[in-house]
C-alpha cells in the first residue's frame, strides 16, 4: 500500500530512474523538434530564424543542465551506493564531456554575428542525435533500475537529474 499522497516527493524519488527515461524522451523530442525546424528553414537559408535560435540555445541549456545534474547528483549517489557501476559512470560521464563539446560548437554556430549556414548546424544537430540516441539508451538500460532502488532520500528529482521531467 502507498503511505505516500500521489506525486509526493517520496514517490518521485521511489522511481527516479523512471523520472529520467522522461526526461531523455522530452529532450528528444525537443531535439527532433529543433531538427524538423531547420527543415521549415531551409537547407540553404543563410541563417536559422531567431525563434529556431532561441529554442536551440534553450535545448542546449536544458541538455548541459540536465548532464552536468546527473554528474554531480545521480552519479555521485550510484556510486556510492552501488560501487560496480563505477565503469558505466566513467563511460557516460566521458559521454557528457564529448555532448558538451558538441553544445559549444552549435552555441558558437548561433552566436557567430556572420551568417551560419543552416547546413552546418544541421551537420552539428544530426550528430548529437545520433550520440544522444546512443547514450540515453545506454545509461537506462545500465542505470534504471539502480536509480529505482536508490534509498536514504539522496535529493530531489531536479538535484539528481538537473531537470524535472515537464508535466504532461
Amino acid at each position: 500500500m502507498n503511505v505516500h499522497p500521489p506525486d509526493s516527493p517520496a514517490d518521485r524519488l521511489a522511481a527516479v530512474g523512471n523520472q529520467m527515461i522522461e526526461i531523455h524522451l522530452w529532450l528528444s523530442a525537443e531535439l527532433a523538434r529543433l531538427r524538423a525546424g531547420l527543415d521549415a528553414d531551409g537547407p540553404g537559408a543563410a541563417r536559422p530564424s531567431r525563434d529556431l535560435r532561441a529554442h536551440c540555445l534553450t535545448f542546449c541549456t536544458a541538455l548541459s543542465r540536465h548532464h552536468t545534474g546527473e554528474d554531480h547528483g545521480a552519479f555521485r549517489v550510484l556510486a556510492d551506493q552501488v560501487p560496480e557501476l563505477r565503469p558505466v559512470l566513467a563511460n557516460l560521464i566521458t559521454d557528457h564531456e564529448v555532448v558538451a563539446g558538441i553544445l559549444g560548437r552549435v552555441e558558437e554556430l548561433l552566436g557567430d554575428p556572420t551568417p551560419t549556414p543552416v547546413a552546418r548546424l544541421r551537420g552539428e544537430l544530426d550528430g548529437l542525435a545520433a550520440l544522444l540516441e546512443s547514450h540515453f539508451r545506454y545509461e537506462e538500460k545500465r542505470l534504471v533500475a539502480a536509480l529505482n532502488a536508490l534509498t536514504g532520500r539522496p535529493g530531489t528529482v531536479d538535484e539528481l537529474l538537473g531537470l524535472t521531467p515537464p508535466a504532461g
